[in-house]
């Protein structure tokens, strides 16, 4: 495929406004892409507008190698105050700006064009090479969940997110849990408190008392490459009138959690904080967990990482530097897999620019891993 050609695909994708949705337009779109070269593909519908895609090249008996992208892109907020209109997928020079083009659909346009001219150009390989295109993946990794559920990740064994890592490998991130508190009170008049319950007044000892809990997981649990637990309260919402007393308040909390303190113990220690407070006088305190994504860790001398290396060490990029990271990907829900296999987080683009006004990809960097992608398949895959 011409160099242009796969500028202009990217672009393509860009252009369409998969914000917290619509992903099946952009399934659609690479849908038909694969079929156009001989690769057929299935959607996996999640809700209206919504669907995962998956797509499938066999040659022979072997491993089984999964590429993996989210299609969703948050929210690109005051369009006004970026450089170009963000789904415009506008050039300047070696960037190509827009939202998503860092996270993460020049790392899943790719991985389909690796595909592809694996395809065209006959490049041998003996095993399945998956494609697992993901709704979702912004808000509570659903596509991932789903497939995993459903089967998709059963047979596999090694997985490539191609999240924006630049020249540099992901093997572990940290877990995310969210979790919303309510405090029920009693309603009075502020200028007698004593016939009333302050709903406020009883958040306000939680979230001293859950600091000091978290605080202790922080110094006593610490991982060497993702640091330490991080814990977080971050919306409080009571109240209705300036002279009551709030008969009720919630609040919301975030937490990143290790694999040596996993999301199981942090959630008993957070229900352990709230049963305690129950017993005391007039407290009624209910735990929601709305959010659960699992830390994940990889082998670092997997065969998956080190044929990654191996790739990387042909291309003249040397040994890649393997880090981990506190944001979650769809790994957390993949390794809930039946089988275990091994992964490893690697894609084009700058993770600090997801998210962010005037996102951008160096265009060298997306077609580059175009062929580090097929290399990778072709070595892993022998």
């Amino acid at each position: 495929m011409e160099k242009q050609k796969k500028i202009e695909i990217l672009q393509d994708v860009i252009r369409i406004e998969s914000i917290n949705g619509n992903e099946k337009a952009v399934a659609l779109y690479l849908q038909k892409l694969l079929k156009d070269h001989g690769i057929e593909s299935t959607l996996v519908d999640y809700a209206p507008d919504r669907s995962n895609l998956v797509a499938t090249m066999k040659s022979g008996e072997g491993k089984v190698l999964a590429y993996s992208g989210h299609m969703d892109v948050v929210d690109p907020g005051d369009a006004s105050l970026w450089k170009y209109p963000p789904f415009d997928a506008h050039i300047e020079g070696n960037k190509m700006y827009g939202r998503g083009t860092t996270d993460m659909k020049s790392g899943l346009v790719a991985q389909v064009l690796a595909m592809i001219e694996m395809k065209e150009q006959g490049i041998p390989f003996k095993g399945t090479l998956k494609l697992l295109a993901t709704v979702g993946e912004e808000v509570g990794e659903l596509g991932a969940e789903q497939l995993t559920t459903e089967g998709y990740m059963d047979d596999v064994d090694g997985l490539i997110i191609g999240e924006p890592t630049n020249y540099i490998l992901m093997y572990t991130h940290m877990g995310s849990i969210n979790y919303t508190l309510t405090s029920k009170g009693k309603e009075a008049h502020s200028s007698m408190p004593q016939l009333g319950i302050n709903a406020i007044n009883h958040l306000n000892v939680f979230i001293t008392r859950v600091n000091e809990a978290m605080d202790k997981v922080a110094a006593d649990y610490n991982d060497a490459t993702l640091g330490r637990t991080i814990h977080n309260v971050t919306v409080i919402s009571g109240g209705n009138q300036v002279n009551s007393i709030p008969a009720l308040a919630t609040l919301q909390g975030n937490i990143r959690s290790l694999p040596e303190f996993d999301n199981d113990k942090v959630i008993a220690l957070l229900q352990k904080v709230v049963d305690e407070l129950n017993l005391e006088k007039d407290y009624n305190l209910t735990l929601a967990i709305d959010f659960n994504k699992i830390p994940v860790k990889a082998d670092k001398d997997s065969s998956l990482i080190n044929t990654v290396q191996g790739v990387s060490e042909k291309h003249d990029k040397g040994r890649l530097q393997l880090v981990g990271a506190a944001g979650t990907t769809d790994a957390a829900e993949f390794t809930k897999a039946k089988k275990a296999f091994d992964f490893v987080v690697f894609g084009p683009g700058v993770s600090t620019l997801a998210h962010q006004m005037n996102e951008y990809v160096e265009i060298d960097n997306y077609l580059e891993m175009i062929e580090i992608y097929k290399d990778i398949a072709a070595s892993y895959l022998k």
